[in-house]
């Protein structure tokens, strides 16, 4: 019997918190997998590298490349079934330029999708988006008018429309995955949770923005999106052309994440109030329905069982970097 050749998927943002994730559970599937990063600094280079050495025993190739750049592909050949862009300057921040913003989200997608259009067998390229388009308060459906309030939401939002318009001029087999508030192993060094480990752990204070702790958010754990973004690959005509919200349906307040942690670590955080964040969301809560509907989508990790996965990930990991 002739050798069956492995589906063969490209990831951007490989050694990042999602992609790497997203890398290993594609190998585990039996999925061929190639990965891109271009290790910018806009957080630890050692926590990358550490991702990187994890999904490269997984048997992922990884490329160092910059997709900002035309040529960025010109190591890597045209021959994907799939690709998951999770590549961008993510989160909402005043020490990041809107050039920044633009380079990275904008023309960095768009490059992208010049390399996909060459993939004769592409069957899915999955855009990943965040619920930061709707704006200050995501609990909407797919269908609602966004209205994103900071360079990162206006951003990822162009991004987005970057890929849908190549599927309504031409019908490339695209769809777009609007993510909310993820959390888990590998989180970023700048998000909320990590910070709060950390300091913790350290017996340093944190910095949380005025307000925040009653913000309402629709925690989710990474392992749940994964596997939703698997299910993509299982009927991908159902997605193409689509926008998805992908999150949990429950909603906690953040000052509920803060005394879990506090909990598992048995120590309270030293929290200093620094003024409200412009742009900060103060409500989401996905609506999963159209995500329940085409990919069976059923987020089940509780954030109690999600944040000791986290807790137990950083101290055999991270208070190492």
């Amino acid at each position: 019997m002739p050798k069956q050749t492995k589906t063969k998927v490209l990831v951007t943002g490989a050694a990042g918190f999602i992609g790497s994730h997203m890398c290993e559970f594609l190998v585990d599937k039996g999925f061929g997998v190639i990965g891109v990063d271009c290790f910018t600094n806009y957080y630890s280079k050692k926590l990358k590298e550490l991702n990187a050495k994890e999904i490269k025993k997984k048997g992922v190739k990884l490329h160092i490349t910059d997709l900002t750049l035309k040529n960025f592909s010109k190591k890597i050949k045209p021959n994907f079934e799939y690709i998951y862009h999770f590549a961008a300057q993510p989160g909402i921040s005043d020490k990041v330029s809107f050039e920044t913003y633009v380079k990275n989200n904008i023309y960095a997608t768009q490059n992208l999708i010049n390399f996909a259009l060459k993939n004769k067998k592409l069957k899915c390229f999955v855009n990943i988006s965040t619920s930061s388009v709707y704006g200050y308060e995501a609990t909407l459906p797919e269908t609602a008018i966004s209205k994103p309030a900071s360079f990162y939401g206006v951003t990822k939002l162009a991004a987005e429309q970057l890929v849908l318009s190549q599927y309504r001029q031409n019908g490339f087999p695209a769809c777009s995955i609007r993510l909310y508030s993820v959390y888990g192993p590998r989180e970023r060094p700048e998000k909320l949770y990590t910070k709060l480990i950390k300091s913790i752990i350290e017996n340093k204070s944190i910095p949380l923005f005025k307000g925040s702790e009653n913000h309402s958010r629709s925690f989710t754990y990474v392992k749940d999106v994964v596997k939703g973004l698997f299910t993509i690959t299982q009927n991908p005509k159902k997605c193409i052309g689509q926008i998805i919200n992908l999150g949990s349906d429950s909603e906690r307040k953040t000052i509920e994440g803060i005394r879990i942690i506090e909990k598992l670590l048995n120590k309270k955080a030293k929290i200093v109030k620094h003024p409200a964040r412009a742009g900060d969301q103060i409500k989401t809560c996905a609506v999963i329905d159209k995500a329940k509907k085409l990919l069976n989508y059923n987020p089940t990790t509780k954030l109690e069982d999600g944040l000791e996965e986290q807790v137990k990930w950083y101290k055999d990991n991270f208070c190492s970097l």
